[in-house]
C-alpha cells in the first residue's frame, strides 16, 4: 500500500525517487519543488483539524 502511495505522489510529481544499484536495494524519496508549494495548504489544514477537535472535544 505504501509503495502505491508513494508511486502515485512520484507520478504527480509531488516527491522524487533515487535509486540506488546497491545491494541490498536503496531508495530514497524527497519533496519536489511542486510538493513544497503545498506546505502552507498542508499548514491551514492542521490548524482546521486542530480547531475542529478542540470543538468537538468530549
Amino acid at each position: 500500500m505504501l509503495s502505491l502511495q508513494l508511486k502515485e505522489l512520484e507520478n504527480d510529481g509531488i516527491i522524487t525517487k533515487k535509486i540506488y544499484p546497491v545491494i541490498p536495494p536503496k531508495t530514497e524519496y524527497q519533496v519536489s519543488e511542486l510538493g513544497k508549494s503545498l506546505e502552507p495548504v498542508i499548514n491551514e489544514m492542521e490548524k482546521w483539524g486542530i480547531s475542529y477537535n478542540e470543538r468537538n472535544a468530549k
